[in-house]
């Protein structure tokens, strides 16, 4: 018992040495030194905190979020649109091929490289987009749980304008206005289309409805072709109240409709300032839209049967626009 008591008090003596890591205890602590505080949120790239705090930094600077100059913004009063996110190697790859502006481009920072994500990081690279590795949590969450496969791009927000900026750039060019104007438009995809030819045949510009009506997304900057960097798109809180300072302004306005009352290739009002109007495929030109329009015009077709869209009916309608304008010249 003695001896049971001695080596007690040796081993009692021993661990209040100062150091000491006589069992497990002393190296779990030191395992878990060295890590420093948790990063404050607006420090953590990933976390909103952080795009909230580089939005404030370059609106001190004059910047939109965008990064774009400061000026007026497009429909209400400061209003743009909405930041999204495209997903996937291909996706990414087809976005950044078509030059559509970059925000931020996330990589897993495990990524497994093949052909696609290489040319990914050389176009990055090439440009000076800013370029985040992530880990795949953040990844995930930055996404939404859509399938990214390791890589994410985020697109800023569109800066819409006003009425009055598409009639500022007719008055520029020294041409009369020319401005298309969609009605219940819902696919992006055809409002890129219909920039892309409004770019082509020399438009000041394309008015959208704020509502119910497809924005300037990533699909719409891909399928224009780079036009949506060169042709202002306005955005009106009410289409048909926009249409009426259209007509103050001194524009005409003409609706497309397959039971209009003149063919779009004979249009007296083509060398005149004119807003053309295209409506949904489906439903057309709304009744009150419609009631704006000084002309209804259509587009002969084989068919009664068929339609057109209206990406391909806007880009008819303004070829004959620029072919009867050119005659006048």
């Amino acid at each position: 018992m003695a001896g049971n008591s001695q080596r007690r008090g040796a081993m009692r003596k021993a661990g209040s040495k100062k150091g000491a890591t006589v069992g497990s205890g002393g190296q779990r602590r030191k395992a878990l030194e060295g890590r420093g505080p948790t990063p404050k949120a607006e420090d953590r790239v990933y976390h909103p905190a952080h795009q909230r705090k580089v939005a404030a930094e370059k609106k001190a600077a004059g910047q939109r979020p965008g990064g774009t100059r400061a000026g007026r913004g497009g429909g209400p009063k400061g209003r743009g649109g909405v930041q999204e996110i495209v997903t996937g190697r291909n996706s990414v790859l087809e976005a950044l091929r078509a030059g559509i502006p970059v925000e931020a481009v996330y990589l897993f920072s495990r990524l497994d490289a093949d052909d696609r994500t290489r040319e990914i990081l050389d176009i990055v690279s090439g440009r000076g987009y800013e370029l985040l590795e992530v880990g795949k949590p953040e990844l995930d969450r930055l996404t939404d749980g859509a399938v990214h496969q390791g890589v994410a791009l985020k697109v800023p927000p569109y800066d819409y304008r006003d009425v009055d900026d598409l009639l500022d750039a007719a008055a520029a060019s020294d041409r009369p206005p020319l401005i298309v104007a969609l009605d219940g438009v819902t696919d992006p995809r055809n409002l890129g289309a219909v920039l892309r030819s409004a770019g082509a045949f020399g438009a000041h510009g394309v008015l959208v409805p704020e509502r119910r009506a497809a924005g300037v997304t990533a699909s719409a900057w891909k399928v224009s072709a780079g036009a949506a960097a060169r042709v202002p798109v306005a955005r009106a809180t009410n289409l048909v109240r926009a249409l009426g300072e259209l007509k103050q302004a001194g524009c005409f306005v003409v609706g497309l409709d397959a039971g209009g009352t003149t063919s779009i290739g004979d249009l007296q009002l083509a060398t005149e300032p004119l807003v053309v109007v295209a409506g949904s495929e489906g439903k057309g030109l709304s009744r009150l839209v419609r009631e704006a329009c000084d002309v209804v015009a259509s587009i002969p077709i084989d068919s009664d049967t068929e339609s057109l869209n209206a990406a391909v009916a806007t880009g008819i309608s303004l070829y004959e626009v620029a072919r009867l304008r050119a005659a006048q010249d």
